[in-house]
């Protein structure tokens, strides 16, 4: 760690313990194009499962600028070790309509108009040391009524290694990133942070890592930016509802507003990759959506006829299933910055030397991807001797649901589960 992220961590450290709002402050050693600005979470800086755009800002930035903004855990921060399954669930039946997040903001970015592109670039992700994963008994999930016992895990999240032991010997990399991260949608009034939409939100993205960058149409004035549902690491599907669900001791983001420049859908720009997105209650339905947004983008990246970059994309993107428990579930496709290049094609049918596989085909893709990770939860509860519930839990951690040919008549999907998840613990 340099000197220059040692003094800022500390400072961000001691303000958030002292402070209740956003303060701005100087950067020692270091000339930033912008300003920088520390958000706490605290009760004034957060709200509890719902967006709102005529929420009042609780800080304003300029374009160019840089937040470095704190997160909670769940029903701000009643969701920690400790807490029973029974109380989580509570805290879910007791407030019906909200979701169970926590969201820091909203911020409000001058300059920014409706028309306009927020640009968001994740620069640093620092988590706590602990995480939960949890199935609220009967409720929610991919598969409820075949799960209607609930159960809670609390897991240390080693940053030395960046794993984080889910069962005796199943280590999960950590790979953190924000579940939410969005802005106000156009609607007026109070809306659950559940679903996610043009605005991104909840989009339970795992590749909006550190170093990538989102880019989000603005609904309203000042684009109202929110960040929450902080994560330390999921796998595509994310079936059982929870990821390893943390809070962010910082999450530091640098934002800009795009003039000129008119976006339709959010999209997720990594080092390798340009990610579209498509969200609806019906998988078909947001395969369909991701198609034309896939589409587009290699039209307007390759300069090709919409028709002809709708052909490409069988051989040059690569699509997953995001998460399948938000209302509207979603799917994003990796297409490659470099035009000559492909994503990872590979959509094994059964076990290889790095993963256990399951598949499953149907004319109807929510069908697909239920007898898909259905397969692989019940192979990891009787082939690999996991309890029922830990299975269903690593499924949802670990597990990487991808969609193979999904032109025909039958929608393919193909669930993976890295073998090198289990390693010998060190003693």
């Amino acid at each position: 760690m340099s000197k220059l992220v040692q003094i800022l961590t500390l400072g961000v450290g001691l303000l958030f313990a002292a402070s209740a709002s956003a303060q701005s402050v100087a950067l020692p050693g270091k000339k930033l194009p912008g300003k920088l600005h520390l958000l706490p979470a605290t009760l004034e800086t957060t709200q509890w499962g719902w967006f709102d755009n005529s929420q009042a800002p609780v800080l304003k930035v300029d374009s160019g600028d840089t937040i470095v903004i704190e997160t909670m855990m769940h029903a701000q921060d009643q969701v920690v070790p400790g807490k029973t399954i029974e109380e989580i669930k509570k805290l879910r039946t007791d407030y019906p309509g909200r979701g169970p997040h926590t969201v820091t903001g909203p911020i409000f970015v001058n300059g920014a108009e409706p028309g306009d592109v927020l640009k968001v670039k994740l620069n640093r992700i620092i988590p706590r040391a602990y995480a939960t994963n949890f199935n609220v008994p009967g409720m929610f999930g991919q598969f409820p009524k075949e799960y209607p016992d609930g159960q809670v895990k609390y897991v240390y999240l080693d940053w030395d290694r960046k794993v984080s032991e889910f069962v005796p010997g199943v280590f999960i990399p950590l790979r953190p990133f924000p579940g939410i991260l969005g802005v106000a949608r156009r609607e007026p009034g109070r809306y659950s942070t559940v679903p996610p939409g043009e605005y991104a939100g909840n989009m339970d993205n795992r590749d909006l890592i550190e170093g990538t960058t989102l880019y989000v149409p603005v609904y309203v004035p000042g684009a109202l930016l929110w960040t929450g549902d902080s994560h330390a690491a999921q796998g595509n599907g994310e079936v059982n509802l929870t990821a390893l669900e943390t809070a962010y001791r910082e999450m530091n983001v640098t934002v800009e507003v795009i003039k000129g420049k008119p976006l339709d859908f959010p999209r997720i720009e990594t080092a390798k990759s340009w990610i579209t997105m498509g969200f609806d209650q019906d998988l078909n339905k947001a395969l369909d959506f991701v198609k034309e947004q896939t589409a587009k983008f290699l039209a307007e990246q390759r300069k090709l006829p919409v028709d002809d970059a709708a052909k490409l994309m069988r051989t040059v993107s690569d699509c997953r299933i995001t998460q399948v428990v938000n209302v509207k579930k979603g799917i994003h496709c990796l297409n490659p910055r470099n035009p000559n290049d492909k994503e990872d094609m590979e959509r094994p049918t059964k076990e290889t030397a790095k993963y256990y596989v399951t598949y499953a085909k149907n004319a109807d893709l929510n069908r697909a991807m239920d007898d898909a990770s259905r397969a692989m939860i019940q192979f990891l509860e009787k082939e690999k001797g996991i309890a029922r519930l830990d299975a269903y839990g690593l499924a949802s951690v670990a597990m990487d649901c991808r969609l193979g040919d999904v032109w025909g008549a039958e929608k393919n999907v193909h669930c993976l589960t890295p073998k090198s998840i289990w390693q010998v613990p060190k003693k």
